[in-house]
């Protein structure tokens, strides 16, 4: 066979021509004999099992009867007409109907001729009924290629206007298996498909199609599943060890005195053991001649901050620069004001560069950044710009990467210093977002990743409670029992893009309503949200860092940031329409200092089951990655990182959570072999370095494996 024959464009294939193509391309992506091949089946129908008539049951299951045709007749209804036929067979009668189409179907439909009709029954009054039925003349059923379980492939209302339907496709898959003579060059080396029991390629993907059996199906799906994400471990895993070959680190060889003399003199309290444990991670990094890419995982409140700053002192002591980079400036500045404070009894310079530094600060941290004598730069995006030049960047620190995209962190890897020889800065990602392992291996499987995952000492679990808009009373009492202590309140009301005006009304009208139940003076409020001028906003935040208002009512713009220990209650209103991940990191708003922390969640009565489960998760645990795994469950990998990672994830048959024990397995496989053939230079190793190599050159996994 040609071995570009899967690259033909669809439109050649019999059956299918031009106008179906252009409709296949726009609805499905499929523009090649590839692209119909790897369109995998949602779910399957057992077509084995035939039934009578007076079988029937009004259960809305798909079945299978033969009979014939015995009359046509259209019906008037309210709005235009529908054709019916009265469908016998030797136990009884039953109607076919269809509401559209009907002019060509009443041409085509034979009376008195033996057929095989496939739907949904429905009954009305003792009548049974298959709407829209799938018909085949009983001669031509039983001459054609004997499907035991019929797919159903994905499909949009456009192709079922067009004509293309679930039989329309899978005539294609048949008429494609045909012309392929069952040719799929292996990808997989010999020595997995014995160690794994693998199905041959050509095997798995006839019964991914048109599987003779439960079982044959259930090994064609873990043969395909195991593929994909071989390849895509393969991907990351390849890219990593390549990473860690070419490109040559700044080797930080010595642990100083400013790193000693802050661990034993000015640690403000104990580094719990998996802070020790993780400095000791990166310190081995950074020592090795490799660049260092490592992604710090931590929940909210777990000292990723402490972290870094002893990795930037390791920098300064080896005679480099650092700088940390953060998505916003409320989180600039904090980061800033926090480092300064630790440092406060040390000889190290670190400075603020932000959208909103002046002109003449400007000039100033220009001059001493490039001479060397500034040692720690904090900022937001500013710091990309062309314009800030290192003297010697050793260690850049990027705070919840997720807010970048990958074209910011490489602008990054270009302020590589002089110093160094070119040789890029080492990085560190920090995120609060807990990430589950299984997106970890799957997304950042090209970097090494530390996870921070016990909380300091002294700090108290915040307890989480739900509550119904009708007991908002009792809420506000309790808030009032708070404040007299002398504690602070966050209540935060839901953002959605789409109606700011909606958002803005919520807020406003929140914030009446909380006006009248704490009145001033004897209360003070602060209101934040995103139509404010920045100053505004700084000024109202100040307010409230500084104990001046008691009360802050803010939409999801304090979700990242901003410390104030004082505030011990976080109320969220509209809790329902916030994701988990969301509602993790508002209730990381409080907790932060040595008092019992709250969190409320308020909704209407009115609750989805999706919204239940985040709820009661919410609830139950304080523990970021158990939440992170069950919202990997409610949305998926895609939405859960956002449009610039999804597409990694863009997987045909494998689900990263529901294949979680596959993705290992393929994980485990992918490190073994490239640990005994790095380049994949065996003989035994040929299918795997053609089906990769075609992948390298493509953009997708399943462009390249079969």
């Amino acid at each position: 066979m040609n071995p570009n024959f899967l690259q033909t464009p669809i439109a050649y294939l019999k059956g299918v021509g031009p106008s179906r193509a252009d409709v296949l391309k726009a609805e499905l992506g499929i523009e090649t004999y590839r692209d119909l091949l790897h369109l995998f089946p949602n779910r399957y129908l057992d077509r084995t099992s035939y039934y009578k008539i007076n079988q029937l049951q009004p259960s809305g299951a798909d079945v299978q009867v033969v009979g014939k045709i015995i009359h046509l007749k259209m019906v008037e209804q309210k709005r235009g007409k529908r054709l019916v036929a009265t469908f016998v067979d030797e136990t009884g009668q039953m109607e076919l109907v269809w509401f559209r189409g009907h002019k060509w179907i009443k041409e085509s439909l034979k009376i008195n001729e033996p057929y095989v009709v496939f739907g949904r029954v429905s009954q009305y009054g003792s009548t049974f009924s298959i709407p829209h039925p799938e018909m085949e003349l009983l001669h031509k059923h039983q001459q054609g290629l004997k499907i035991a379980m019929q797919p159903i492939f994905p499909s949009t209302e456009k192709l079922s206007a067009s004509g293309i339907t679930n039989r329309v496709v899978s005539k294609m898959v048949q008429q494609l298996l045909l012309e392929s003579k069952g040719y799929f060059p292996e990808s997989l080396s010999k020595d997995i498909l014995e160690e794994l029991r693998l199905i041959p390629k050509a095997e798995a993907l006839f019964n991914i199609h048109f599987p003779k059996n439960q079982e044959l199906l259930a090994r064609a799906q873990f043969r395909l599943k195991f593929e994909e994400l071989f390849f895509v471990q393969m991907q990351l895993i390849s890219k990593k060890m390549l990473r860690k070959q070419k490109i040559k680190g700044l080797p930080f060889e010595n642990v100083g005195e400013h790193f000693t003399t802050f661990f034993e003199n000015h640690l403000p309290f104990e580094l719990t053991e998996a802070q020790k444990r993780v400095i000791k991670e990166i310190r081995n990094d950074m020592g090795s001649n490799a660049q260092m890419n490592r992604l710090l995982q931590g929940d909210v409140g777990s000292g990723k901050t402490i972290v870094a700053l002893m990795c930037m002192l390791l920098a300064i002591d080896n005679g480099f620069q650092a700088c940390l980079m953060a998505p916003t400036e409320i989180l600039a500045t904090q980061h800033y004001n926090g480092l300064k404070e630790l440092l406060v009894n040390m000889d190290i310079k670190i400075a603020l560069l932000t959208g909103s530094t002046k002109k003449s600060e400007r000039t100033l941290l220009h001059n001493q950044l490039e001479n060397g004598n500034l040692n720690i730069l904090v900022g937001t995006h500013a710091i990309l710009e062309d314009k800030v030049q290192f003297h010697n960047l050793g260690l850049a620190i990027v705070d919840e990467q997720h807010r970048f995209g990958v074209a910011q962190r490489s602008k990054l890897w270009h302020k590589s210093s002089p110093k160094g020889g070119g040789a890029p800065p080492h990085i560190l990602v920090m995120t609060a977002t807990p990430i589950p392992r299984t997106l970890a291996m799957s997304l950042y499987g090209d970097l090494d990743v530390s996870v921070i995952d016990e909380l300091p000492p002294g700090r108290k679990p915040i307890t989480t409670v739900h509550r119904f808009d009708n007991n908002r009373l009792k809420v506000f009492g309790f808030l009032k029992e708070e404040i007299k202590k002398g504690r602070q309140v966050y209540i935060v009301y839901p953002l959605i893009q789409e109606s700011e005006a909606m958002d803005y009304k919520d807020l406003m009208d929140g914030y009446e309503s909380i006006a009248r139940d704490f009145p001033q003076p004897e209360y003070q409020i602060s209101i934040v949200h995103g139509q404010m001028k920045p100053a505004d906003k700084d000024y109202e935040m100040e307010r409230f860092v500084k104990g001046e208002t008691q009360i802050m009512v803010a939409t999801t713009v304090i979700e990242v940031g901003v410390n104030v220990p004082n505030a011990s209650v976080m109320i969220i209103e509209s809790a329902e329409r916030f994701g988990l991940s969301q509602l993790h990191q508002l209730r990381g708003r409080v907790g932060r200092g040595a008092e019992q922390s709250f969190c409320i969640l308020m909704t209407g009565h009115k609750l989805s089951e999706d919204a239940k489960t985040r709820l009661q998760t919410m609830t139950s645990t304080n523990d970021g990655f158990e939440i992170a795994e069950v919202d990997l469950k409610l949305r998926g990998p895609g939405d859960l990182m956002g449009t610039q990672q999804s597409g990694l994830l863009t997987l045909k048959i494998a689900d990263i959570v529901k294949d979680n024990q596959i993705l290992q397995t393929a994980r485990y496989h992918v490190l073994q072999l490239l640990k005994n053939d790095p380049k994949l230079e065996k003989e035994e190793n040929a299918p795997v370095l053609r089906a990769f190599t075609r992948m390298m050159a493509q953009k997708t996994i399943w462009n390249y494996i079969s």
